[in-house]
């Protein structure tokens, strides 16, 4: 089953559970979460990266992207990402939007 990422469609009006991002451990089927359960504000689905388990970690290796065109970036806090491989901008972040 995915997990899904929620925020606040309106960061001032968010309460203490939706000023953060809420994930939601959900079947594919279930229902998009509309609503903060806490507050009933409305809230946004986030799209985020993709997890995937297997045997092959090896094409998970920073080198496996960079051969291959893609750019890898980690978190690195406060909405700013910093790459890790590839030929991308060293930094991206979020604009708040």
């Amino acid at each position: 089953m995915p997990i899904y990422e929620y925020e606040a469609a309106d960061a001032a009006r968010a309460c203490e559970a939706c000023a953060k991002v809420i994930e939601v451990f959900a079947k594919i089927s279930d229902p998009e979460l509309l609503n903060c359960p806490q507050c009933g504000e409305p809230l946004r689905r986030i799209i985020s990266v993709a997890s995937i388990a297997g045997g092959q970690a090896h094409l998970m290796q920073e080198s496996h992207f960079s051969k291959r065109g893609f750019t890898q970036y980690k978190k690195a806090g406060g909405g700013v990402y910093e790459k890790t491989a590839g030929d991308g901008p060293r930094y991206i972040s979020d604009d708040g939007k």
